[in-house]
């Protein structure tokens, strides 16, 4: 017997790419558990599917980094923060923080069906009674039209946002004259494209110049202390913590200045959530 649940969860990542370099990941999760039947008819109660899967997904890889330790380029040493990781191509990082903010993964790169395969064999280490199996898949969301891929860190957030390198795969909608415009969604997600957002205040002072392209940023957060090194065109500073709150009221901000309209963004945070903001008119 099966039992599927579709849209159980999603996971939201950083990963290194050793093509692409640092992407924003959202997937959504759906599971099938093999099983036999127990005395009340049921193989495994809905209730605690999700529980069950969702914890041990919150506990491992989520708003974790996933690194392929055989990618060319990659080395992980130990560090006073935890673990450094450093990467050679397509350009150096090097990111440091407390080892439960990484996924260290034996692959030269990260698929879906491997790391699915690596999830179910994780659950199956200590499986509910009556399941005998489970099989997982990791999808991209299906989106038509503009999205984009970003990494962050929230120093003040409670919770694994903190950690300096997760991120989303994220739907970008722009209104204007309350009409949808393609074409300022799809320049703007081709602007923030496997961007790194980064609050002003978390910039290291005095560091930047040194490195020539570079930014460093750095903080200190409940779990740890965090930094990163990379190169300086692949991040978009913010004036301000890099919530989607404060993300969609920077796009509207930004994009009703430069068109000198009244504009409406609504910036999703992976999948099926985000905020919404507008600016223009007497602001501008």
């Amino acid at each position: 017997m099966t039992l599927f649940v579709n849209r159980l969860t999603q996971l939201d990542t950083s990963m290194w790419c050793p093509t692409r370099g640092l992407i924003g990941t959202s997937w959504q999760v759906d599971a099938e558990l093999d099983g036999e039947l127990g005395d009340d008819g049921m193989l495994f109660d809905f209730g605690r599917v999700k529980p069950w899967i969702k914890s041990s997904l919150d506990q491992s890889l989520d708003h974790t980094l996933l690194v392929p330790t055989e990618a060319p380029g990659v080395n992980v040493q130990s560090c006073p923060e935890g673990l450094r990781i450093r990467t050679e191509t397509p350009y150096v990082m090097e990111v440091r923080g407390p080892r439960q903010a990484f996924s260290l993964l034996p692959w030269p790169t990260i698929s879906l069906a491997r790391l699915a395969e690596h999830l179910e064999q994780m659950l199956m280490r200590q499986p509910p009674t009556n399941v005998e199996g489970v099989r997982l898949t990791l999808s991209d969301e299906a989106i038509e039209g503009a999205h984009y891929t970003y990494s962050h860190g929230l120093r003040r957030h409670d919770g694994n946002c903190q950690r300096i390198t997760h991120g989303h795969r994220s739907r970008l909608h722009i209104w204007q004259n309350g009409q949808r415009v393609p074409s300022l969604e799809a320049d703007w997600a081709q602007r923030l494209a496997d961007c790194y957002l980064v609050d002003e205040a978390d910039v290291a002072e005095g560091l930047e110049a040194s490195f020539m392209g570079r930014l460093i940023a750095s903080y200190r957060a409940d779990q740890g202390r965090f930094m990163i090194n990379l190169p300086r065109e692949r991040c978009v500073v913010m004036p301000h913590a890099t919530t989607v709150e404060n993300i969609a009221a920077w796009l509207a901000s930004q994009i009703a200045r430069e068109s000198g309209q009244r504009t409406r963004v609504q910036a999703f945070e992976g999948i099926d959530k985000g905020a919404i903001a507008e600016a223009g008119g007497n602001e501008l």
